[in-house]
């Protein structure tokens, strides 16, 4: 049986190439790891890069991605039950909803259709990939798997189809894959309501964030570039970032990190340039309305002619022997159809609606970031996402020796003007711009425009998209192109690439605050850029803690509760450090007050987006709604067993095992660069998602010089010593200077270099 599972791994291997036998060694690499695990991995091939990257992976988190593996082949059920909860992306969906999805809306054989147009580089590392992790497996055996998923089915073989699968599933994390549930269980009017719970994700809550800077010479003490890198991802689960070195062939060497399933760093740097990503404003896909046809809810009318949906059957195979599910997806030329019936969007005998994603069927992101690897500067990198518009949901922003700084805003867009979506506006669109464009599906013009040049018909070309080139500085929290500088506005762009002269988030002023004052003091070197990345300042509270404890100071009559947290409030030192007592208490508060109606006395502005809103108001009711959510506050962490006065780290911190460790950062909403998101845990706060891989990096004449630490550490498996020596390091705040050159690396080697092949 096992030689049975092996061979059929082997000829699904749909990447590969169909040339006989080659000579010698298929695959070859050698991993050596340094301080922390960090793997440096080098291949002559990039099938070898591939399968040593995939072997380093599995050796570090082999259970995480065969989950992945079982997600992506819609298996969830059959393994772990149809009503527990996938983490799809960012997100939890129940099982079932992720197998339908994964069943019906990825479409394989279009995958191995694009796969044969893919440059040979590509293909060659995704058949290595396969190959690492089943080399993994193989060499393993039974009793090397982790005791977390020793003997489970879902450990298996992987083929090329499920490298497939897993690219396209990141490709849609930020679009198609937040609908999921909404997708899976559309049906047409009369058919039973939905069994789970489907939300709508509002634009800025999809738990993804970052920070990243781009300093250019004139912003620097060497004059050159630098990059600091500080993107928020989550700290469990499949999107957790992994570190790794790879030296390839044709002059390919890249230090960073990457996804599971990812054969190849897509964010780091090499010898002449560095980059970060941050997740873009921009939309990645429209929603289209249908005016259905009244003989048949399964009918869409397109410029009065009645067109039939695709009906797909999908069968997801059950746990225990239990009878198979089946449902059934249908599919317009605008996208398969969704429903959320408790904001509204259902499918009745009028209209019903679709999604429509650019980034569906994209596989060119991976050529993009091979090509982003072996830029030599930041024109190379910005002509590698113009050219392929190939990355599909993150700014990209980078520097490089010479000193020249990028922020590029261009992404798998929609082609989509400004005038489109007023033309094709339904009478019901504003209801849906908080989330995304709502178009007419009932005329054909509705549709993308064409444009001359792009990779794919009906992508927004990069001429139309934000990307900015300068000396000084740039920056990004995840607001629009609008801003990169506040010196250096950009031109309005389409609306489905974000908001233009809207206020900005607190984290993103806060960002355009301390950089301004970090120059004001100087020019950018490492101790002053790993200061300026862990400074856990909160806009929020140099905003509002002041005025309340004037209002404090000022109240006649104080209940116990609100008085108490103004002692509090008072010795607190501002900032979400390990040690800062008073951080719970107003991280609990400002929750409560900050969408109150009139509560800033300046408003927004856009001649003045850093400095606007601000102004506390505290008079009259405005004050009362204070000072009563101070005291609500208060007695709500006393409630949850926590002392509104205890340090920080007490409060927010990881478990190794037995041991508590603290973590520094806090929560975006309250301006707080370093962000840590936080959920209940026991008597505390855990991190859910936030600062994760730091990277600071510079150039000499030598190469690059980088500083970094990964927050929640490379393991996965609790039995590695690298579970969770970073996040040590982290929460002390020591940085790591990550070895490049080949005299470093074996210096910093933690044991011999392993040679893999066959």
């Amino acid at each position: 049986m096992r030689k049975a599972i092996w061979a059929a791994a082997a000829a699904g291997m749909v990447l590969a190439p169909a040339s006989a036998a080659m000579a010698g060694k298929r695959y070859e690499a050698t991993i050596t790891r340094t301080t922390y695990g960090i793997p440096h991995i080098e291949a002559r091939t990039w099938r070898g890069v591939g399968y040593g990257v995939a072997y380093a992976y599995a050796e570090d988190n082999l259970c995480l991605l065969a989950e992945e593996f079982a997600t992506v082949a819609g298996e969830r059920s059959l393994h772990f039950g149809p009503e527990a909860k996938a983490v799809l992306g960012f997100e939890e969906v129940d099982n079932l909803s992720s197998d339908v999805f994964f069943r019906g809306v990825i479409d394989l054989p279009a995958l191995r259709e694009g796969a044969k147009a893919l440059p040979q580089r590509v293909r060659d590392l995704m058949d290595g990939y396969a190959a690492g992790y089943n080399r993994f497996l193989k060499d393993a055996g039974a009793e090397g798997i982790p005791a977390e998923c020793r003997g489970k089915a879902w450990v298996r073989p992987i083929t090329g189809d499920d490298m497939l699968r897993l690219n396209e599933k990141q490709m849609l994390l930020a679009s198609s894959l937040n609908l999921a549930a909404a997708i899976a269980n559309a049906a047409p009017p009369g058919s039973p309501a939905p069994k789970v719970a489907i939300s709508l994700p509002q634009r800025g809550e999809l738990g993804i964030g970052s920070n990243g800077w781009a300093f250019g010479s004139e912003a620097t003490a060497d004059g050159g570039g630098m990059v600091i890198g500080n993107p928020h991802f989550p700290w469990k689960g499949p999107s957790r970032f992994w570190q790794m070195h790879v030296k390839g062939p044709d002059g390919y060497e890249v230090m960073g990190v990457g996804l599971a399933g990812t054969p190849m760093p897509t964010l780091g740097f090499n010898r002449d340039v560095a980059w970060t990503h941050t997740v873009t404003d921009a939309q990645h896909f429209t929603l289209y309305q249908l005016t259905l046809d009244p003989a048949d809810p399964t009918r869409y009318m397109v410029d009065g002619t009645s067109e039939a949906m695709k009906a797909q059957t999908v069968t997801v195979p059950m746990p225990d022997g239990a009878p198979a599910v089946t449902r059934q997806l249908f599919a317009t030329r605008w996208g398969p159809v969704f429903v959320i019936p408790g904001r509204g969007i259902t499918w009745n005998t009028a209209n019903a609606f679709t999604l429509k994603d650019a980034n569906r069927g994209n596989q060119r992101g991976i050529d993009t970031w091979l090509r982003i690897g072996a830029a030599k500067n930041v024109g190379e990198v910005k002509a590698a996402v113009s050219e392929t518009l190939g990355i599909p949901w993150v700014n990209t922003i980078a520097a490089d020796r010479y000193g020249d700084a990028l922020h590029a805003d261009v992404t798998a867009v929609p082609n989509v003007t400004a005038e489109k979506v007023k033309a094709c506006a339904t009478p019901i669109s504003g209801l849906f711009a908080e989330f995304a464009i709502l178009l007419d599906g009932s005329k054909a013009a509705c549709d993308w425009d064409v444009a001359a040049g792009t990779p794919v018909p009906g992508l927004m070309p990069a001429s139309d998209q934000a990307a900015t080139v300068v000396k000084s500085w740039l920056t990004n929290s995840n607001d629009s192109y609008w801003i990169s500088n506040p010196a250096l506005p950009h031109r309005q762009l389409s609306p489905i690439l974000g908001d233009y002269g809207t206020a900005r988030s607190l984290r993103t002023r806060s960002n355009f605050i301390e950089t301004t004052a970090l120059l004001a003091g100087g020019k950018v070197d490492h101790a002053r850029a790993k200061a300026h990345a862990f400074a856990n300042k909160s806009l929020a509270a140099d905003l509002a803690v002041e005025p309340v404890l004037k209002l404090c100071a000022s109240a006649v009559i104080l209940p116990q509760t609100t008085g108490l947290g103004c002692s509090v409030l008072d010795r607190w030192d501002r900032r979400f450090e390990a040690d800062s007592r008073g951080a719970a208490l107003f991280r609990a508060f400002w929750p409560k007050v900050a969408r109150l109606p009139g509560l800033w006395a300046v408003p927004f502005d856009p001649a003045d987006p850093v400095n606007t809103p601000r102004g506390l108001v505290t008079e009259g009711d405005k004050g009362d709604k204070l000072l009563a959510a101070l005291g609500e506050a208060f007695e709500e962490l006393e409630k949850a067993g926590i002392a509104p006065d205890a340090p920080w780290g007490e409060v927010q911190r990881v478990m190794a095992g037995n041991e508590a460790i603290p973590i520094h950062g806090g929560p975006g909403t309250l301006g707080i660069l370093n962000m840590q998101e936080s959920v209940p845990s026991g008597s505390g706060l855990t991190p859910r998602h936030g600062t994760s891989y730091i990277q600071i990096v510079s150039f000499d004449e030598a190469g690059p010089v980088a500083d970094a630490i990964l927050s929640y550490s490379q393991s996965t498996n609790p039995a590695s010593p690298h579970a969770a020596d970073q996040t040590r390091a982290y929460a002390a705040k020591q940085w790591h200077r990550l070895p490049w050159h080949r005299a470093a690396i074996t210096a910093a080697a933690i044991g011999k270099p392993k040679r893999i092949w066959e």
